[in-house]
């Protein structure tokens, strides 16, 4: 009967402690990925950023050494990424395949230009910075036009600001929810023990001594929670720079280990702090209100 009863007490324990580690380990994991979308968040609004393209449509009479001159300097330039010289032929032969049909044919003749194609860096992508670099470009004298997407450039910086804004506070809100969630499941676990804990202080334990040992154990399931949400966070993002390798998610050494040692020291910090305040309290307790 008794070795059964013991059998049961393990069961229940075990079972607890597994609830507490999933828990903490969910938990910590949507933090990391929080944390993963807050510390990339330029990255990637520096990638859609660098999407932009202006168009240097070249004049009929431009010559190959003006041209040949201008693709050198766009090189050097500190606000272009890749500039990429297109032909009015390689440029009609991507418009015929766009619309289905050689539009040369109805009309007799290529209307299009000869053309600079440039991606600017991401720091420059502003309507205030291409308007400038856009002027400077049109004033040469072999330079047809200079165009670009405006509507989009701002559209693109207005959505940027308004997301990072709103990416930090839903950041703030659900890193409070997180520690509400683990703080309920280290208090449900203790309140199974308030019994215990009240025995061991009617003989005489210090409030330290009984709090002791409730939380070093619970640090340690705070360590193999952020642990299991550690190798989650590694899985996850893997299968994110498998699928989308133009972010280079792995190539910052420094925010992959600020991204996982913050884990792993808020794993310990919460699983103490909650410990601390959930033991406090029922310390604290009338051994009348233990029923309650």
């Amino acid at each position: 009967m008794g070795t059964s009863f013991e059998s049961y007490q393990k069961r229940k324990l075990i079972s607890s402690y597994f609830s507490v580690v999933l828990s903490i380990g969910l938990v910590l994991f949507l933090l990391g990925v929080l944390g993963l979308l807050v510390l990339n968040t330029k990255k990637m609004a520096d990638h859609f950023k660098e999407q932009i393209a202006i168009s240097i449509f070249l004049k009929e009479s431009a010559k190959e050494v003006e041209v040949n001159q201008l693709q050198k300097s766009l090189a050097m330039a500190e606000y272009v990424k890749s500039a990429t010289y297109v032909s009015k032929e390689e440029a009609a032969k991507l418009h015929s395949e766009e619309i289905g049909e050689n539009f040369m044919d109805f009309l007799g003749y290529n209307p299009l230009k000869n053309s600079i194609d440039v991606k600017l860096n991401a720091d420059f992508v502003s309507p205030e910075k291409i308007e400038e670099i856009a002027a400077d470009l049109s004033a040469k004298g072999y330079v047809d036009e200079v165009g670009y997407d405006k509507p989009l450039v701002g559209l693109l910086n207005d959505n940027v600001k308004k997301i990072s804004f709103w990416i930090l506070v839903a950041s703030a809100v659900l890193t409070f929810i997180a520690v509400l969630l683990i703080n309920s499941s280290i208090r449900l676990s203790i309140y199974a023990k308030r019994f215990i804990i009240k025995t061991m202080q009617m003989v005489g334990a210090t409030k330290t001594f009984i709090r002791r040992p409730f939380i070093w154990t619970n640090i340690k399931l705070g360590m193999l929670g952020a642990l299991l949400a550690m190798l989650a966070l590694a899985g996850f993002l893997y299968y994110l720079d498998t699928a989308f390798p133009e972010l280079n998610l792995l190539g910052d050494p420094a925010v992959l280990v600020i991204l996982f040692v913050g884990v792993f020291v808020l794993g310990i910090l919460i699983s103490f702090i909650s410990t601390f305040f959930a033991t406090q309290r029922f310390l604290n307790l009338r051994t009348d209100e233990l029923y309650y």
